[in-house]
């Protein structure tokens, strides 16, 4: 399986914090970000991840990402979406880094608690997407549950919503999630949805919804972005972190030190 971090989009929403730097690059307790959806990847397994990034932003990625994993075995590669078209797009942008396998991708401003990595593991065919109970399901895409459970519909940002479940920024597809991409018409938004894709999967009778119990942070806002580091401090999201990232990081970091004082000489 391949992995995709989608890291694009302007965030008006945190300027002007945005105006110097991506949203992901910015930082959540002791690191980027960005670390954050990569570690879910990894610890599902998976060591093929695209980065997906806005023009604007794509050299401080590679000054970042570009090998720091080298030595570890994961390998991060990179493509620019030039223009924000929905979270859809990036299984087209992605075409050829998926080749034909199957593909999890990761909002790149998404935060979890919970470990991802058995559901992902467990993956066959069709589609798969998270779902979490929130107070706010009108900003999300909302799930429909029968009474026993089973996805009746998925609706993206509701004016009435039919529960309160919302689905969170993680999806994971079979391959031929590249050709419903390409076929999808774009919405009154003007972006081809991802919520277009999972109904897609629903109608076929081939979407799981897994439950995520724990915290899970959207860090796209000022508050958000705040909460985000104290939920990480608080509940030791940064103490489960794949070994290979933390020994990455730990080694990037030492590097950089050891830079500095040359300059400093």
């Amino acid at each position: 399986m391949k992995g995709i971090v989608l890291s694009g989009g302007t965030a008006t929403r945190l300027f002007p914090l945005t105006t110097t730097t991506s949203k992901q690059l910015l930082p959540v307790y002791d690191r980027q970000m960005v670390f954050y959806p990569i570690n879910v990847l990894v610890k599902a397994g998976i060591t093929d991840i695209l980065i997906i990034v806005a023009p604007d932003h794509s050299g401080q990625y590679l000054n970042l990402l570009g090998s720091i994993f080298n030595n570890h075995g994961i390998r991060t590669v990179f493509d620019v979406q030039k223009t924000p078209r929905g979270l859809a797009d990036a299984f087209i942008v992605g075409e050829e880094f998926i080749d034909d396998e199957n593909v999890a991708m990761i909002l790149g401003d998404n935060i979890f608690e919970d470990d991802l990595a058995k559901d992902i593991k467990s993956f066959k065919k069709g589609g798969m997407v998270f779902a979490k109970e929130v107070t706010d399901p009108k900003r999300f895409g909302v799930v429909e549950f029968d009474k026993n459970g089973k996805a009746l519909s998925i609706e993206e940002k509701p004016t009435n919503p039919k529960s309160n479940f919302a689905v969170v920024g993680a999806y994971v597809y079979d391959n031929s999630v590249i050709e419903v991409a390409k076929n999808l018409k774009p919405s009154n938004r003007g972006e081809i949805e991802i919520t277009d894709i999972n109904n897609y999967y629903l109608q076929k009778g081939e979407l799981q919804v897994s439950h995520v119990k724990g915290e899970w942070l959207d860090a796209g806002t000022f508050d958000s972005l705040l909460e985000a580091g104290r939920v990480v401090k608080e509940k030791e999201i940064y103490k489960k972190f794949d070994p290979r990232i933390d020994q990455a990081v730990a080694e990037y970091n030492e590097e950089l030190k050891n830079i500095a004082k040359k300059k400093l000489i």
